[in-house]
Formats: structure tokens, sequence, C-alpha cells
């Protein structure tokens, strides 16, 4: 698909992470195997002792495209900048534990007395709400100005908007009366807990500690831009000639729709052993066109779920090309749950259940079938504290947890019973199902332009008319377009969804629903459900803070805000001269690793399972990489 936006802190969707991992780097990057974050940019960090303050020491020749030097003030300027609230990026939750990133982004307010003084929020949260825990703890890093200020109690902050803000002041008398008369002072990107220490040393302090903090750093959010660049050309930074960037490679040929180009930049620091001279990306959305192009030799791989399901059979012999390899994402229907009919739990429910997956994980021929949000087998101790959590919970039931997911998975005879109840009775007609009172005119099937979500768009419009008597229409959009259509939830009924996981850990997954702007794209939100998240990654027990989640998936589950379809695998194809392209759980490479290998000797031919082979050369080059790392605490 065509990139929707080539601004690192903008786009949301694996086609332009592809393309950012090439033009961008972060603090931190991708393992090409495991996904864990290894150095980038920062080649070592430390951490201080409750998990509130990280410190990163810069490589001294990073630089520019340009050939700028990258200093601790450009990721300063970065991170301001991707959680702006002018920018209004789909990702900037994924900074919310940096202290105050969350109310900069969401343009509030501090409050200050006529004295000079802040309220500070320990003074005023209203009694059940969600309090920041200050403690003493060990600084990491020089003793500064904004240290003093950011590792300060917490102010209390109020919305922007009067309305919200209203609302707001009305449901805490303690609070209204607090903040009468006093001056409301907006949140900066200056006040959020990123600083430049020095011009190789950046501090961030985050409000409480998040276990899975370094994980997220090599996320597209936080990849480092060119500040002169973008203030010097505005809108048309992006464009060839004009941007300037910070990975490994560098923008060449942009034609939308057409080719995407980058090539070699030699002012990256590890230009050194970076072995590709230029990279081709060509946006096209019909998978059969790609195949074609990768089966006479125009190009050297195809990226997952590119492999249309009717070539699979043919291809799958050939395992010194083809991958076949679970991944931490999922794929599901978002339901406008605002809107009626989607507005009736057994509506919501009943069209769940109506879907046949393993029938579906058949037709599609490589994922698994879904009956939990989060994927099944990509986090082992997850899975184990999910089972206890939903056992606990289904006692009442008396089901166990083990018949409880069978029967979402597909149960048709209660799909039509819950339909029924919710007011829309479903009628024997012949051999079939009727239901001639389902306003079909307020439900659409929508989805993004591909085959492959064409093929399951249709079978699953199939299942409803076979199994509820129901026919629901389909509408596909171009990918640029369906984003912010689904995004907004300006859709009705249901639009197709997926997730890649950011970052390995359960969360990534459960966050899509997490405050009123997610990327759950269905209108819901809880401020219960946003406790719980936030008490969860409080806990410095891993054990109990994986329940916790636990326990907000099964919430997720049963209010039904989406239909889960399947667990994603990946699913394409490379030469097997193209070396250092591995399989990872969330299909994100970093470029700098990728090769091509002139000697046929050392080709992965006649590989039993390329998914399972080595490269000395790529396996050397990431120990070199992390040999930077000191000990972390």
């Amino acid at each position: 698909s065509e990139p929707e936006s080539l601004d690192a802190a903008f786009g949301t969707g694996q086609p332009e992470a592809r393309v950012y991992m090439a033009l961008y780097e972060g603090l931190l990057e991708y393992h090409p195997k495991t996904m864990e974050p290894i150095p980038a940019i920062a080649e070592n960090w430390e951490i201080n002792e409750d998990g509130t303050e990280y410190l990163f020491h810069l490589r001294k020749n990073a630089k520019f495209s340009n050939g700028d030097p990258i200093t601790a003030k450009d990721f300063v300027y970065t991170f301001r900048r991707s959680l702006s609230p002018e920018l209004a990026s789909r990702n900037a939750n994924l900074g919310y534990y940096i202290k105050y990133a969350e109310a900069y982004n969401s343009g509030s307010r501090f409050v200050r007395d006529t004295n000079g003084q802040f309220l500070l929020k320990k003074d005023l949260v209203k009694e059940g709400g969600s309090e920041t825990v200050e403690s003493n703890h060990e600084m990491q890093g020089a003793v500064t100005e904004f240290h003093k200020f950011i590792d300060s109690p917490e102010r209390l902050t109020v919305k922007a908007d009067e309305k919200e803000r209203a609302k707001q002041l009305e449901a805490d008398p303690k609070l209204k009366a607090a903040v009468e008369g006093k001056e409301l002072v907006p949140v900066r990107g200056e006040d959020i807990g990123v600083e430049a220490v020095d011009d190789y040393t950046l501090r961030i302090k985050l409000y409480q500690p998040a276990p899975y903090f370094v994980q997220l750093l090599p996320h597209q959010l936080f990849r480092v831009v060119h500040q002169p660049s973008i203030e010097n050309f505005g809108k048309n930074w992006m464009r060839v000639g004009n941007i300037v960037t910070s990975g490994a490679f560098k923008l060449s040929v942009h034609r939308p729709y057409d080719e995407l180009v980058v090539v070699k930049d030699p002012n990256y620091w590890d230009a050194a052993n970076v072995k590709l001279d230029a990279i081709e990306f060509y946006p096209l959305e019909e998978s059969t066109t790609m195949m074609n192009l990768y089966k006479g030799g125009r190009v050297d791989a195809v990226y997952n779920h590119i492999v249309p399901p009717a070539w699979l059979d043919e291809i799958r012999p050939f395992k010194d090309e083809y991958m076949d390899h679970p991944e931490a994402a999922n794929e599901y229907y978002s339901l406008s749950v605002k809107k009626p009919p989607m507005d009736n739990l057994k509506v919501r429910q009943a069209l769940s259940l109506a879907i046949n997956r393993e029938a579906l994980a058949q037709f599609r021929k490589t994922p698994k079938p879904l009956s939990n949000f989060t994927p099944d087998g990509i986090f082992p101790k997850y899975d184990e504290a999910r089972k206890k959590v939903f056992g606990e919970k289904l006692k009442a039931e008396n089901i166990t947890v083990e018949e409880w997911s069978k029967q979402r998975l597909f149960d048709p005879e209660k799909a039509r019973k819950l339909m029924t109840e919710a007011g829309f009775p479903v009628q024997k007609a012949g051999n079939g199902w009727s239901c001639p009172t389902f306003p079909v005119d307020k439900v659409t099937l929508n989805y993004n332009t591909a085959e492959s979500n064409k093929a399951i768009a249709e079978f699953n419009q199939a299942q409803w008319k076979q199994n509820l008597g129901i026919t629901i229409p389909i509408k596909n959009m171009e990918w640029k377009t369906f984003l912010p259509f689904r995004s907004g939830v300006q859709y009705q009924g249901i639009a197709r969804n997926a997730w890649s996981g950011d970052y390995m850990d359960p969360f990534t997954f459960l966050n899509l629903f997490y405050s009123t702007q997610n990327d759950g794209a269905t209108g819901w939100h809880d401020p219960k459900y946003d406790a719980l998240l936030d008490s969860a990654n409080k806990e410095l027990d891993s054990q109990k803070r994986l329940e916790m989640l636990a326990t907000a998936e099964f919430q997720v589950l049963q209010e039904q805000l989406v239909i889960p379809l399947v667990t994603q695998a990946t699913n394409w194809m490379k030469k097997p001269y193209v070396k250092g392209l591995y399989p990872n759980p969330g299909t994100l490479h970093a470029w700098k690793f990728v090769y091509l290998e002139r000697d046929p000797n050392k080709w992965d031919m006649n590989a039993e399972n390329i998914m399972k082979e080595q490269d000395p050369q790529v396996e050397e080059q990431i120990n070199r990489v992390k040999a930077t790392m000191t000990a972390q605490k």
C-alpha cells in the first residue's frame, strides 16, 4: 500500500513502518529476530531503581543525512513534536508515561494560585482516582533546574475545553472549589519529561514505572527528525530534495502509488556496515501483481500477507523462500458501538458468534482462529495469567475457559438466539434463515482495498447470510482514505482492523482501547478500564501485572467491542540470496542488517526451514552493535 505519510510520527500502518525503518532511527532499534531493543543512536543507557528515570548516552558520530550532528536536543524536539496536540499523532498515547506528556498532548492546563504556586495532584485527587505515587528514588544524571521541576510532585491538570472542564469540575466539588478563581496555564512541550542534559546525554522522566518502556523506543513515534528542515519547508518537508533523515538510508525517489526508492546514506553513523546500496518499495494494492513481479525476478521479496491464498499450496514446498510464522498481530472487525444497531450488545455478540473462525482460518490457509483479542502463543506467561483470570471470572457462569473459548469461535444457534433477544427475530426460511427486521441499511462492512481483505469480507458476509439470514453490504476504500474514516468512527456498523504489536508486551494490544483518543476505532471509552491499565503498569510484581492486564482483556471481550477473527502469521517470500531478513513477531526489520549475498554457495538453497537459518555475518553485526551496552539496572 502507498504510505499514509512519510512523517514517522504520523503514520500508523505497517506499509509506513517498513519505510520509516529505512529512513529514520531512534535511540534504540529492534533486534531483527526477537524485536528486543538494541542500541541505535543511543549506545547505552541507565535506569534508576524505581524505573522512573532513564539516561541515554548518544553516539558522538551520529549524523543526519545532510551531515548535521544528531544531539540530545534533536531528540527533545522530536519527542515534543510527536506528542504535540497540533500534530495529532494517533500514536501519541505510546508516550503517555512520560511525565506531563498526556497533559500536553490533550491540551490540558496547570492551575496556578495568586501566589504563583501550582496546585498539586496529590492534594486534590478525587477519592478512588488514580494518583501518582511520589517516593524517594535514585536520580540518573546531573542535577539541573529542569530536573528539579520534573522530579517535583506532579502538578494538577484540568481539561482545556470549557465544556469538558465544567463536567470535570462538577463531578468533583473539592476540585471545583480549589480551581475557582485560579489561573489556568497551558501545559507546554517544554514541560514534558524529556531533557537534554548535555549534547550527548538525554534524560527521560516517567510519572510512574512502565515495565515495557525501553521496548517502545524503537517505535517510529520516537525516531529522530530534523528540526531545521521541518521548520524551513513546512508541509513540504517530506518531499524529495527537502527531507532530511536519520536512518541508514535517505529518500531518493517517491512517485506516489508507483515507486519509493531509498539509497544508502554515507553520513549514517554505521554506514560502513550497511550492505544495501538502495531499496525499492512498490506500493501495489494487488497481491497477484506483486507475486508475478516476484516470480519474474523484478522484486527480491514480497512482504507479509501478500501471497494470495490461492497460491499457498503451490508456494509452501519452497521452504527456502516461503515464510510462514506466527506474529504478534491479530485481525478483527471494529464495531461502531455508539450507533444503532451496534449499540446493542446482543447484536454485537450475535454477529461474532455467527462466524466460523476455524473455517475462516482454513480459508485463509495461514492464520490461527482467534477467540481472544491478544494473540495466543506470543506471550506465554500472559497466556497462563489469562487462563487463570478468565477461569475465575467464568466460575459464576459454570463454564470452563476451554468451553468458553470454543463457544466464542463459533456458535450459530446462540447467535440466532441473541439476535432474536435483541429485537430482530431470526426465522427459519426453507433450508436457511431470515431476519427481515434487521436494519441492513444502517450496517456496512468496510475494508481497505486488498484482494485478501475482499475475500475475507465476502466469506464473513456469507457466514452472516448462512447463519443469521442477514446480508450485510460490503464496501472497499483506498488505504489513505480508509484510515481516517475508521479511526474517526465515521463508518456505520463494521470496519476491518488489524494490529501488529509495537513492542513485545500484551499491553500493546490492550492499549488500543485506552483513553478517549484510541486506536480501537469503536467509539468506546471507559475510565475504569484506563485506571485498571494504569494500576497494572504501576505493579512491580510481573505476575500480578499480567493478571491485571488479563482482567482488562476480559472486559473488552465481554463488552464485544470488536469481533476477533484470526491471529496473523507472516506470509511472505524472499529470494535465497536475500540475507538478514528474518521472520520476527512483528514483521518489522531494520534494513541495515539486510544484504544480498553474491556467492551462490552461501544462498539459502534447499534449506529445511529458512526461518531457523543463522547468518554469521548478520549475527556478528548485531553483536557489534550490542557491544556498547552496559549492565542495566
